[in-house]
């Protein structure tokens, strides 16, 4: 694909980057989209999965077909199997009429599954089924139905893992990675990153009409430096709190202002040395979502606890723990040791999986491989 129909696809696709891996993305896609093969895209939430599907549809021969895009971590493990496979009436309470399918209602089309990995084990049992045979059978009835629909597949897990853990079926991998396309967390997108901002800023801008914001050369290094765990929804949602706030109405004599480093930094999360990974691998490839939102609040709740007990213990009144406090660089506090003992425990866990090869496991828990080294160096100096 040369440079010009590459950028005709952006542009019809409203796609913003010349990063290397997302051109590929982009060129597989195109590429596949008249082969009736099963795909398979992975990467992090938020780094834009979810066009990849509308490439492949719109330029195949079932363009003229449905369209169906289902995000299976959102419909509830009860009903699943009648969603997707539809059901007979009488079948389940609640079942007062027959219902189509997705499989059904996308004959002839395209449907894609988002979140595939949080299927549970039946579910999976009937979409090999229908991946290899086409065939299916509605929640209720023996009936065998047919069904000609091309799937696309995205995921956010680690699936090699979740098979090895027993979590999703091999067979089924491999039957859905016929084709794989890796979608670039938007850390390695570098050079991207400020073209994503100048857009989003600038289409909020011009909706309440708004001065547009530019940034000074230190709040551009600031915003390419940044990590963004949240990839590209983040970036969004944060370049539109920053000019809701930092913008005001366009006037005769301005429409255009500069935000600098420290006027940007108010809004960046501060996550230096942060145990918090980029990654979707957070302790364990295979750990959804809500697992580590899991681990993350009750990392929070510890902290909390251990703030009320440390007022008490000194007389005072306990205070939540995003209160500001002063705290004594002399000594260490029973809280950061709580947190610190959970870090390093998590590094241990990193290093062990991969034989002590200290970059993989940084790559895996989403740190710089400095603050594993430190790590180390001052547990050794214990």
């Amino acid at each position: 694909m040369d440079i010009q129909e590459l950028q005709r696809l952006k542009n019809r696709y409203d796609i913003i980057g010349n990063d290397a891996a997302l051109n590929r993305a982009l060129e597989i896609a195109l590429a596949i989209a008249p082969r009736d093969l099963t795909v398979l895209i992975s990467g992090e939430s938020g780094v834009g999965k979810e066009v990849i599907p509308r490439i492949i549809h719109q330029n195949s021969p079932r363009k003229t077909g449905k369209y169906l895009a289902i995000n299976c971590g959102g419909l509830p493990e009860g009903t699943i199997n009648s969603e997707l496979f539809g059901h007979e009436k009488g079948s389940f309470t609640g079942a007062t009429e027959n219902r189509k399918g997705y499989f059904e209602e996308a004959n002839g089309g395209t449907l894609f599954l988002d979140e595939v990995g949080e299927l549970p084990a039946s579910t999976q049992a009937m979409l090999l089924r229908v991946l290899e045979t086409g065939e299916y059978m509605k929640v209720g009835s023996s009936k065998v139905e047919k069904t000609d629909v091309r799937v696309v597949a995205a995921t956010n897990v680690n699936l090699p893992y979740a098979v090895a853990q027993g979590k999703f079926r091999e067979d089924l991998f491999y039957r859905l990675n016929t084709i794989q396309i890796k979608m670039p967390p938007l850390r390695e997108r570098k050079e991207d990153i400020y073209l994503l901002w100048r857009k989003f800023t600038s289409d909020f801008s011009e909706k309440y009409n708004l001065c547009k914001i530019s940034l000074s050369l230190d709040a551009i290094s600031m915003l390419t430096s940044y990590r963004w765990p949240g990839n590209i929804r983040q970036l969004k949602n944060l370049a539109e709190t920053v000019t809701s706030l930092e913008s005001f109405p366009v006037t005769a004599s301005s429409e255009r202002i500069e935000l600098s480093a420290g006027a940007l930094a108010k809004y960046i999360p501060d996550e230096k040395d942060t145990m918090i990974p980029a990654t979707s691998s957070f302790a364990g490839p295979g750990m959804n979502e809500s697992d580590k939102q899991m681990i993350i609040k009750a990392l929070l709740d510890l902290k909390q606890e251990v703030d009320e007990l440390r007022s008490k213990v000194e007389g005072g009144t306990a205070q939540p723990a995003s209160a500001p406090r002063i705290v004594e660089t002399t000594k260490a506090e029973p809280d950061d040791f709580s947190i610190r003992k959970a870090s390093d425990d998590l590094i241990e866990k990193a290093l062990a999986k991969y034989g002590g090869k200290v970059k993989l496991a940084a790559e895996e828990l989403g740190i710089s491989e400095r603050t594993i080294y430190r790590k180390l160096a001052e547990r050794k100096a214990k």
